[in-house]
């Protein structure tokens, strides 16, 4: 039987190799930096992105929308939802659960999760949530959905230009379900980012805690720093 080591180069090997991934319809709920970065990123990769926001006809929707380009567009969040075979929850990591109701049915549609469970609290940022992780939270509210906790560990100025930092940017994802892991992968990889699944839904509480360091150094005054999963090979 393989070696957990094995197992994890052989993923990372996987990976590396995956094609092009196919064109899919992406409901983006949320329009600020990290819904915006991603929505325009995976709309340059042949992607239909259908904002999703409380408020579609807003200028800075409508602004949004025509930078986007290829077909882009923006409805409610329920409807952008429902047009999309993936929905990406780009929103304030807090009303994940709510918003995840309100969308409606889900069943069948891969849900991303990039978002981190945190608060301010004594001039330091803590997790939120305790024993779980905002991708459990949001498989619970939609158990038939696939939902993947992917893009969390990366800053929405990388997600627009991966090529500007210095080597290869890991994206780790989770989740329970391996073909939805393998799609999410495709749209990594397309974007030129390198994933690395570490787990089910259960680990993206691990995941979570990684922006925790990144975040608490970066505004301190300790040393800023960037990280990289790198495969180990044997």
């Amino acid at each position: 039987m393989p070696t957990p080591k094995r197992l994890l180069l052989l993923s990372a090997l996987l990976f590396s190799c995956l094609p092009t991934a196919k064109a899919h319809t992406i409901a983006m709920i949320g329009t600020g930096d990290v819904g915006s970065a991603l929505g325009v990123a995976l709309a340059r990769e042949g992607h239909t992105v259908v904002y999703g926001s409380r408020n579609p006809d807003r200028d800075k929707v409508r602004e949004l929308v025509a930078r986007t380009g290829n077909n882009a567009s923006a409805a409610s969040q329920s409807d952008a939802a429902a047009q999309a075979d993936i929905v990406i929850l780009a929103i304030p990591p807090l009303v994940v659960e709510d918003t995840t109701r309100a969308l409606g049915d889900l069943t069948g549609k891969i849900v991303i999760d990039p978002t981190n469970p945190m608060r301010l609290v004594d001039g330091r940022f803590e997790r939120a949530v305790d024993d779980t992780s905002n991708t459990e939270i949001i498989q619970a509210a939609a158990p038939g959905a696939y939902v993947v906790k992917a893009f969390s560990t990366v800053t929405w100025q990388t997600m627009l230009e991966p090529d500007t930092r210095a080597g290869a940017i890991s994206v780790p994802i989770a989740g329970d379900n391996p073909a939805a892991k393998d799609t999410v992968a495709k749209l990594i990889v397309a974007l030129g980012l390198e994933p690395i699944d570490v787990g089910v839904a259960r680990d993206a509480r691990w995941v979570e805690g990684m922006l925790l360091l990144w975040i608490n150094n970066r505004f301190s005054d300790r040393q800023a720093f960037e990280f990289h999963l790198r495969p180990i090979a044997e």
